[in-house]
C-alpha cells in the first residue's frame, strides 16, 4: 500500500474520520484476493510511495437480475443492443431534417455550420466511450453568440428538429449520440470569460472554455475552480452531467459550485436562474434544475461561478485510491517504477506546523492498519507530476490494451459503506479474465473501474457488461447510485428505475414534457424511454 502527502490539514474528527474510511477503503481493495501482480518496494525516482501489507476479508453477494416492469408503452422504439461489430449501438428512428431548415441555419450560421460527412460522424462518435449509435447528426453547427444559440434553438423547434448540445466531448455514457439525427450544436467558439469580479470571488464565462484554461487565467488573481474532472471538460458539460472530480470532498460538486445559469429552453426562450448573490431564497431552484439535466431542457449560454482562493491551509482536499491493476497500467504507459500496490493518493494543504500535525495523525491511523511507513512530496513539480498521473489514468489503462475498448463504471455509496463495495467489487474483478483497474474518490464514496475488453469477441462484452451491472447492483443495495460524478446519457437510463422509483421518473418527464413538448432537446437521453404520462 502506498501513500502520497502534500501539506497539512486541520486536525479535526470529521478529517480523522474520512482518513479512517479512506485507509479501510484501500484495504479492501486487495483484500482476499490472491494477486497475480508482484508487489515491489522498490525507490522510485518521485519520491512518493510506501508499500504497506494489509490482511482483511471479503465477501460474496449474488444477485438476480430480474426485468423490470414497464411504466407505460412510448412510442419511441429506442433500444441499445450490442450489434455484429462489437458496438453497443442506440437505435432510434431517424428524423428527418428539412430543407427548409438547413437554408434557414444557414442564414443564421453562414460558415459556422457543416454538413460534411466525416465531422458530422465524428460528433457522433464520442471518444473513450463504447456506447455508439446507427444514425449521426444531420448538421453541425458552431454558434459563436447566445443571440446565435437562441436563433438556432427557435428554428428547430418549428420544425421539431433533434438538438444535441456538444461540449468537451469527454463525457462517456452516450450523452452526445445523435439516435435520431438533427442539430449537433458544438458550443467550442463560445469561450469567453465576460467578467470577473476579484473581490466578490465569482466569475461569468460562457460555455464553452474548459476548466483547465479558466484556472490558467485565474491563477494570477490568486484564485481558482476547485472542480477538476477529466482534461478538456467544459464548464457547459461540467454543469449539464453535474460533475465533480477529486477536489470535491473539500469544495463540493458542480451544484455547490454555480450561482447563476442562463440557458435557452426549447421554444427559444431565454432564462436566468438567479443573480450574483452568493444565496437566495427567490423562487424554485432553477439552477439546480439545469445542473445535471444533460441537455434535456436547455442550452446553457452563460454560468456564473464560484471561486475560491489558492488555499493557504485546509482540510482534506482530496483522497484518491488506484488499485494495483492501474499502478501496472502508469508504469507500462509512463515507464514510471513506482510498487504495484494498491496506492492511496492524499493531499493536504496548509502551514508547516499543520502539516507536521496532520501527519502524526495519519500515521497513528496508519499503524492501527499494519502500515509501515509513508514519505512526503512537497516539491511543487513533484507534485503536480503525480496528480497528472492521476489524471491520465484512463489513457494508462487503454495503452495496456490499445485495441481494447472500455467500460467505465462510477457508483458512489455512503463512505462508510465504502469498503465493502470495493471489496466485493475487487474479488470479481480480480476474478474476471478481463483486465479491470479500480480508481476510487475515496474521500467521498465515489469510485470507478476501468473495464478493458474485445468489443469483437462476444464472451468479454458479455464479462465486462455483467462486471458493471454487479457493482451498480451492489452499490444499489447500499443505498447508493449507478453514476456520482459521469451522469446517465444513454448508458445507465436502465438503472434509474430501481434506484429513484417510477414516481421520481414520471416527475421528471412531466418537467421534461413542459418544457420541451416537441422532445428537442437530446431526445432518447436521461429518462427512460418507456416512462411517458
Amino acid at each position: 500500500m502506498g501513500f502520497l502527502f502534500r501539506a497539512s490539514a486541520s486536525n479535526s474528527g470529521a478529517a480523522r474520520k474520512l482518513i479512517r474510511r479512506a485507509i479501510q477503503a484501500a484495504c479492501s481493495s486487495s483484500a482476499g484476493v490472491e494477486s497475480t501482480h508482484t508487489a515491489r518496494k522498490t525507490k522510485t525516482g518521485v519520491e512518493s510511495l510506501l508499500p504497506l501489507a494489509f490482511a482483511a476479508s471479503a465477501g460474496v453477494v449474488a444477485f438476480g437480475f430480474a426485468p423490470r416492469a414497464s411504466l407505460c408503452d412510448s412510442g419511441d422504439k429506442n433500444s441499445e443492443k450490442w450489434n455484429g461489430g462489437g458496438e453497443m449501438l442506440l437505435r432510434a428512428s431517424h428524423r428527418a431534417v428539412s430543407k427548409e431548415l438547413f437554408e434557414e441555419l444557414r442564414a443564421v450560421c453562414g460558415d459556422n455550420m457543416t454538413v460534411d460527412y466525416e465531422e458530422r460522424h465524428f460528433h457522433g462518435k464520442p471518444q473513450h466511450s463504447f456506447h455508439k449509435a446507427v444514425n449521426v447528426p444531420d448538421v453541425v453547427v458552431y454558434p459563436r453568440s447566445h443571440e446565435d444559440v437562441v436563433k438556432i434553438i427557435a428554428l428547430c423547434n418549428k420544425y421539431k428538429a433533434p438538438i444535441v448540445p456538444y461540449g468537451g466531448a469527454t463525457s462517456i455514457e452516450g450523452h452526445t449520440l445523435a439516435p435520431h439525427g438533427g442539430v449537433c450544436m458544438n458550443m467550442s467558439y463560445m469561450n469567453k470569460i465576460k467578467a470577473l469580479h476579484v473581490e466578490d470571488m465569482d466569475v461569468v464565462v460562457e460555455p464553452g472554455i474548459g476548466w483547465i484554461e479558466l484556472n490558467e487565467y485565474l491563477k494570477p488573481y490568486g484564485l481558482f475552480f476547485p472542480l477538476d474532472p477529466g482534461p478538456g471538460a467544459s464548464i457547459g458539460g461540467m454543469c449539464a452531467t453535474r460533475c465533480s472530480g477529486s477536489l470535491a470532498v473539500r469544495y463540493g460538486t458542480m451544484r455547490d459550485n454555480v450561482i447563476n445559469i442562463q440557458a435557452v429552453l426549447a421554444d427559444g426562450e431565454v432564462i436566468k436562474t438567479g443573480s450574483r448573490a452568493r444565496k437566495s431564497a427567490a423562487g424554485y431552484d432553477l439552477a439546480r434544475l439545469l445542473i445535471g439535466s444533460e441537455g434535456t431542457l436547455g442550452v446553457i449560454t452563460e454560468v456564473t461561478l464560484r471561486l475560491q482562493k489558492l488555499p493557504q491551509y485546509s482540510v482534506v482536499s482530496r483522497v484518491e485510491l488506484l488499485d494495483e491493476v492501474q499502478i501496472k497500467a502508469i508504469n507500462y504507459a509512463s515507464g514510471k517504477d513506482l510498487p504495484e500496490v494498491p496506492t492511496l493518493m492524499f493531499e493536504f494543504i496548509g502551514t508547516e506546523a499543520y502539516s507536521r500535525e496532520q501527519t502524526l495523525i495519519v500515521q497513528n491511523i496508519v499503524g492501527e492498519h499494519n502500515g509501515t511507513d509513508f514519505i512526503f512530496v512537497e516539491d511543487p513539480e513533484a507534485k503536480e507530476e503525480l496528480w497528472r498521473i492521476r489524471k491520465e489514468a484512463l489513457w494508462a489503462a487503454l495503452a495496456m490494451e490499445p485495441h481494447a475498448e472500455a467500460m467505465i463504471t462510477d457508483v458512489c455509496v455512503p463512505l462508510s459503506r465504502l469498503a465493502e463495495c470495493i471489496s466485493i467489487s475487487k474479488k470479481e474483478l480480480d476474478a474476471s479474465q478481463l483486465v479491470c483497474t479500480v480508481i476510487a474518490h475515496a474521500g467521498d464514496g465515489n469510485f470507478h473501474t476501468v473495464i478493458l475488453f474485445d468489443p469483437s469477441k462476444e464472451d468479454q462484452r458479455e464479462e465486462a457488461e455483467r462486471l458493471n451491472h454487479l457493482m451498480v447492483h451492489t452499490a444499489l443495495l447500499m443505498e447508493g447510485t449507478c453514476t456520482g460524478e459521469h451522469g446517465v446519457g444513454t448508458g445507465k437510463m436502465k438503472y434509474l428505475e430501481e434506484e429513484l422509483g417510477h414516481g421520481a421518473l414520471k416527475t421528471m418527464k412531466r418537467i421534461k414534457t413542459a418544457l420541451d413538448p416537441n422532445d428537442i432537446m437530446n431526445p432518447g437521453k436521461l429518462i427512460p424511454p418507456h416512462v411517458c404520462l
